[in-house]
């Protein structure tokens, strides 16, 4: 091996662009974070060829000093931490003072600024790694960073970058991005030219929809709730889509952690685990959320890009996250969602950690008749007999529908989903409610009201438990078996009864008896891992849903089944007193809603 010998600087600030400047839109999003730093209120970013020729970002930030241009491109200088305790406490985007380094070694590099109070504008250039003297220049308050010719001198580097195309729509993804981080300030993007989005500055919460409305789609308003809730020194507020909005990818999910867009495991786990009773399956959720909660409590300077972070209290993060977003969900009922027909739409329903908007505040205004309707599950003793014993003698189905009478004509109110008026091929139910018509697809319903009520009557200190004939002893890791014993107890409330043998196994004596027939060993090391990783596992209960499912679509009234209007109105009364009533077991849609205005629209009325 040759000699030990210190990289020259513009080596150092190359190897450093290796890590940041991954591709035009890494260079968008440093300077945009800066930008964002210096607390401007206006960012126009202009692009061309997809970045590869030219990138230029102007802001009306507070500027930057002329005896501090020079600093600025220098490797590790930065205004925003100056000691130990600033790194403790990161409230701002970039901090490590690579960017401008890295973007000045691998480009023709320009930046002009005029500080706030300033008379005049001044203006460096850098040239493979040469910097000429700062010079007086025109500009208004604020900043411009121009990067040209992107590695022009890093050849290797230059013929991994794609398409025109491709490249331009990772700068477009990447500001839609920082758009839904800072709704209070103006973006504007333009290609080659042409304007291509202008996203003006959002005064309040409706503005901020509007935007989300633009990044997600215009129908996400409708199908979203809003979230805001604070606990334990967190607050997470926002919108998440309903389960019936799902996508085939994660491509409209966005967290942001202290106005930072992150991508995390633990943030990820627990919003899988959120969703997991009502998601179909390989469907992901729409998102845009917003944790809040102290710089110290989340380590920032994890990556270069600074697209990691790290929690310093991950399990209280976790279930934090999981809790929120699990009731929430938990409260979506049939009905719940239904907008007027005066305006496009009403916004996101509302979920607070104080106020839920619902059915379930409603009923007790309801005719008596309507609020005191109860569907008992329609179905027959035979093949849920074997389970009652299982799950207690509280969860036993009943076996009819409990008619209703018809509703008078002298009532003023009508429940969300309306009265029923007939009945389509025996497989939907029409009704009308104050909006118009609504069509419920009654197996998919019922299945999900059988199944929450199979939920809500196993208890999980009651559940029966089946000792293993033969002990079963499972390898795992050490952090896995120091897992078995820290939660034990939780275990053995399940009915799984574990115990350490080693510094890596376990030995398993006991299984839920809903389980019996599963693969004991697989289970264990599942529920093991997750543990050890997130502090909390449902793996058990995620598997006794999937079961209690499977029985809730055997047991619940088949398409096929003639219904008399009273029973239908029994199954809308249970649709809107139903958690997650919404969608049934599979993630499907349980009920549609057709406005007057959309059933005008079909029959070109008012034209």
């Amino acid at each position: 091996m040759s000699r030990i010998r210190p990289l020259p600087p513009e080596l150092i600030n190359q190897i450093a662009a290796g890590e940041v400047i991954e591709r035009p839109s890494s260079v968008v999003k440093e300077l945009v974070e800066n930008s964002l730093d210096a607390g401007a209120t206006r960012i126009e970013v202009d692009v061309e060829l997809g970045g590869a020729r030219l990138i230029r970002v102007r802001d009306d930030g507070d500027g930057i000093a002329p005896d501090d241009l020079s600093l600025a491109v220098a490797s590790h200088a930065t205004s925003k931490i100056g000691s130990f305790d600033d790194l403790e406490h990161v409230a701002s985007m970039g901090f490590r003072g690579e960017a401008l380094a890295s973007m000045a070694s691998v480009a023709r590099f320009a930046i002009t600024s005029r500080l706030r109070g300033m008379d005049n504008a001044f203006r460096i250039e850098v040239d493979s790694g040469r910097m000429q003297e700062a010079r007086p220049a025109q500009h208004p308050q604020g900043t411009s960073v121009e990067v040209r010719d992107l590695f022009y001198n890093v050849p290797a580097r230059r013929k991994f970058l794609r398409a025109e195309r491709t490249e331009f729509a990772h700068i477009d993804d990447l500001l839609k991005s920082l758009a839904l981080a800072r709704g209070g300030v103006e973006f504007r993007l333009s290609h080659n030219g042409k304007s291509v989005r202008v996203w003006k500055a959002a005064r309040d919460e409706n503005a901020m929809l509007t935007r989300v409305a633009e990044v997600l789609g215009e129908t996400f308003p409708q199908q979203s709730l809003r979230i805001d809730h604070a606990a334990a020194g967190m607050r997470l507020s926002g919108w998440v889509g309903l389960p019936t909005a799902s996508r085939s990818q994660a491509d409209a999910q966005y967290f942001y952690v202290n106005g930072r867009l992150v991508r995390d495991r633990v943030v990820a786990h627990a919003v899988r685990q959120a969703y997991a009773d009502v998601l179909f399956h390989g469907r992901h959720p729409t998102f845009v959320l917003y944790l809040e909660l102290d710089p110290a409590g989340v380590d920032v300077n994890v990556h270069p890009a600074k697209s990691e972070v790290r929690f310093r209290e991950q399990r209280l993060v976790h279930d934090f996250l999981f809790r929120t977003l699990h009731e929430a969900l938990a409260q979506t009922r049939a009905g719940q969602h239904v907008q007027a027909e005066d305006s496009d739409w009403a916004g996101a329903a509302d979920v607070t950690s104080t106020v839920v908007q619902g059915v379930s505040r409603q009923a007790s205004q309801w005719p008596a008749h309507a609020a005191q309707s109860r569907l008992h599950l329609g179905v027959r003793e035979e093949p849920l007999a074997g389970y009652a014993a299982l799950l207690g003698d509280d969860a036993t189905p009943q076996p009819s529908f409990v008619p209703q009478p018809l509703p008078s004509s002298n009532d003023d109110e009508v429940p969300p989903l309306g009265y029923a008026v007939a009945q389509l091929k025996t497989i939907y139910i029409l009704a009308e409610n104050t909006h118009g018509l609504v069509l419920v697809d009654m197996h998919a319903a019922h299945e999900r009201i059988t199944y929450e009520k199979l939920k809500s009557g196993r208890v999980c200190s009651n559940l029966r438990s089946q000792i293993l004939l033969v002990p079963l002893s499972v390898p795992v890791s050490a952090k896995e078996a120091a897992a078995a014993e820290e939660h034990g107890e939780a275990l053995a409330d399940w009915g799984l009864e574990l115990s350490r043998s080693g510094p890596s196994a376990v030995v398993v004596r006991r299984i839920p008896a809903l389980l019996e027939g599963a693969d004991v060993a697989e289970l264990t090391r599942n529920v093991l891992s997750e543990l050890a990783q997130h502090g909390s596992s449902r793996q058990l209960q995620e598997l006794e849903n999937e079961l209690l499912s499977t029985m809730a679509c055997h047991g619940s009234v088949r398409a096929g089944r003639r219904l008399t209007i009273p029973e239908m109105n029994a199954l809308l009364r249970e649709m809107e007193a139903t958690e997650r009533s919404g969608q049934c077991n599979h993630g499907r849609p349980t009920w549609v809603q057709l406005s007057m205005t959309e059933l005008d629209k079909l029959f070109l009325r008012g034209r």
